[in-house]
This record gives C-alpha cells, sequence and structure tokens, in this order.
C-alpha cells in the first residue's frame, strides 16, 4: 500500500494541532505535581489505544450507546472547563487520592491527549483519508506526546516556579477559550 507523504503530513500536523501537548505542558506539569509522578508509558499507551479504537469503531460505538458525535464532544469541553478553571483560580475541582494509575487514565490520557476533540477529529479524517494513513499519524503523534511526558521534569525545571505559575494561568485560559469554543461549536441543537 502507498503512503501519500503529504496527506499523511497534513492528517500528521491536524492531529497535532488537536492534541496540542505543548498547550498541555502546564496541566501536565499541575498534575505532576499534585500526584508526584506521571506514568508517561501508561498515559501514551491508554491514549493511544482510545484514539486507535474510535479509529476503527469510533461513530459506531457512540450510536450503539445512544451517543452523538457532538454530545461527546460536549462532554469533553465540560472536563476541559474544569481544567481550565482549575489552573486559573488555583482551586481543585479534580480531587486526587494519589492514585498514578487512575489519574494517567483520567483527566491525563483522556480528556487532556486522546480528548473529545482529538476522537471526533479522528472520525473527520477517516471520511477524508485512508484508516492507514490516519493510523500511521497517531503513531506519530503518540511519539511526540511520550517524548513531552518524559521531559515535564526537565520543562519544569527550565521554566522554574514563577514562570510556571505564569504559563499555568495563561495556558488555563486558553484551555477555557478551547472548552468554550467545542461547547458551542457542538451544543446547539442537543437541548431541545
Amino acid at each position: 500500500m502507498k503512503i501519500n507523504l503529504k496527506e499523511l503530513l497534513t492528517v500528521t500536523f491536524t492531529l497535532f494541532a488537536i492534541i496540542d501537548i505543548i498547550g498541555s505542558i502546564p496541566v501536565l506539569i499541575s498534575l505532576k505535581s499534585k500526584l508526584g509522578a506521571i506514568r508517561e508509558g501508561r498515559a501514551t499507551l491508554i491514549s493511544g489505544s482510545l484514539m486507535v479504537l474510535f479509529l476503527l469503531i469510533g461513530e459506531p460505538f457512540l450510536n450503539i450507546l445512544g451517543l452523538d458525535v457532538r454530545s461527546f464532544a460536549v462532554g469533553g469541553s465540560i472536563v476541559i472547563f474544569i481544567l481550565g478553571l482549575e489552573m486559573v483560580l488555583g482551586l481543585e475541582f479534580f480531587k486526587s487520592d494519589k492514585d498514578v494509575k487512575a489519574s494517567t487514565v483520567v483527566p491525563i490520557a483522556f480528556p487532556l491527549i486522546a480528548g473529545s476533540g482529538t476522537l471526533t477529529t479522528i472520525i473527520s479524517l477517516k471520511a477524508n483519508y485512508t484508516q492507514t494513513t490516519v493510523f500511521i499519524a497517531i503513531l506519530l503523534n503518540l511519539v511526540i506526546v511520550y517524548v513531552v511526558l518524559k521531559s515535564l521534569s526537565l520543562i519544569e525545571h527550565i521554566l522554574g516556579p514563577a514562570g510556571l505559575i505564569a504559563v499555568r494561568k495563561f495556558f488555563g485560559v486558553i484551555l477555557l477559550a478551547i472548552a468554550v469554543k467545542i461547547f458551542a461549536a457542538n451544543a446547539h441543537g442537543l437541548l431541545k
């Protein structure tokens, strides 16, 4: 099977922008300080599994549950909104019992890495590109995700405490805006 390099780059960069692992660094550092550690391999594996699963059976699975893509996106946007509020206000809504395993799944693997935006984008990309192209793009993005997760301590060291606070507040507002945008784009027509 021949892969179109231009299409692969388009899909890879689209997913990279939607996953926004770079923009999630302040949230991840905040969660890491709250939890004490993040299981990078596990978070990458779980988020990757969710993305591949959605690539293969996403829309039919949501249909079985009686959900549509818009409802799923709205639910994910609410979780992202709460994470943004945590960052901006310095409050803790996601009460952590310091269980790194549980926190690796929620909120790290879902919705931060493989969020509703990412999963709905995968369904959309599948409509325009081959499944193989989307699958390879997912794998390339997972490599980037893993490298960023492994580098959190270094990034935290480079930014320092004051830099972390400033970046956390800034990206908290960005997360709030992203959540509102996802909500607004998908909420119309859900309430009748």
